[in-house]
């Protein structure tokens, strides 16, 4: 049965691990300070919420800067770090010094759901500024237009059942309407919880152990004679 709209996760997924943790990564972090420095009388709000979830009200700025780079380094998830990696990543891709992976069979895969009617939703640990940014400066030009809509932890841990309960709320889908895409065991399962349709991508091959639907490409999700 086609799903009323499909849900997918973007590392591993739609798009390479390596060009988040040897690209963006990188380039955030070496220019995190600089960038800091140079833009802070713009930046109060963000960095009073560095003080604030770091529990440091009194924090000067290079104690702010110690503080995003220490996140940087441990991957945190915290609001006022993926804002700062936002506005770095997106003069990287203004200047057409980054541009976003994204595997050609999940462009295929994605624009043939769209002309279906489909309705396509993102839902990712990263900032929806950031996955905007890496869509719309993709190798194949600019594919947020494919999108109905983004989702990023904002709306809850992706781990976390409810997370996925309330985007098919917000989406206004029963949740065994909606296909879930993720390379992640642990958030396949949340999202199963929740009473959603989920798909493996297992891009390096189908691991024996898997409890899950499984596909090495976007090419055979939703094709002729494969069930998802």
């Amino acid at each position: 049965m086609t799903p009323k709209a499909i849900v997918t996760d973007i590392e591993g997924t739609t798009s390479s691990i390596a060009f988040v943790h040897t690209v963006l990564f990188p380039y955030s972090r070496t220019r995190l300070a600089r960038f800091v420095e140079a833009n802070a009388a713009q930046l109060d709000d963000v960095l009073a919420q560095v003080r604030e979830t770091a529990g440091q009200p009194g924090l000067d700025l290079a104690g702010v800067i110690d503080q995003l780079l220490e996140w940087h380094d441990a991957d945190r998830k915290v609001a006022p770090l993926k804002t700062l990696q936002g506005l770095i990543w997106a003069e990287g891709y203004a200047r057409g010094t980054l541009i976003g992976h994204v595997y050609p069979d999940a462009i295929a895969g994605l624009t043939r759901w769209h002309a279906q009617g489909i309705p396509l939703y993102v839902y990712s640990s990263g900032s929806i500024a950031a996955q905007k940014l890496l869509f719309g400066h993709s190798a194949a030009g600019d594919l947020t237009g494919l999108f109905a809509g983004y989702f990023d932890t904002a709306v809850g841990a992706k781990r976390d059942g409810a997370s996925y309960s309330e985007i098919a709320r917000r989406i206004a889908q029963d949740p065994d309407d909606i296909l879930f895409l993720s390379d992640i065991d642990e958030e396949l399962a949340a999202a199963r919880e929740a009473g959603l349709r989920v798909m493996l991508l297992a891009r390096d091959g189908v691991p024996e152990d898997t409890g899950y639907p499984c596909a090495t490409s976007f090419d055979t999700i939703l094709a002729e004679g494969i069930a998802a």
